[in-house]
């Protein structure tokens, strides 16, 4: 994800979003964006801005642009909780 990160997209940002991938190959993420960097390790956030929960497959889908990031809100396979304008403005910061 740092990879396709795009900072001059993010300017003035600063997030921390928790990310729960379920399934195979998922497990708990923490990605902070800040001073125009992208950073994920594995873990949880003490107070994260939102929380993106998905299967794993999802995540590798959105990544790949092979899933439709506002059709996968609203359909139910991705779901948000915190700050919505948060969540508008992640797919604009990364290249797919």
């Amino acid at each position: 994800m740092p990879r396709a990160f795009q900072p001059e997209k993010a300017k003035g940002l600063r997030a921390t979003y928790q990310l729960e991938l379920n399934g195979e190959g998922g497990g708990t993420w923490v990605m902070e964006i800040a001073d125009g960097r992208c950073q994920v390790r594995e873990g949880r956030a003490d107070a994260p801005d939102g929380t993106l929960t998905m299967a794993a497959s999802d995540y590798v889908a959105l990544a790949k642009g092979e899933l439709d990031v506002i059709k996968a809100f609203m359909s139910g396979r991705i779901k948000f909780q915190g700050d919505l304008s948060l969540a508008a403005r992640l797919p604009s910061l990364f290249k797919r």
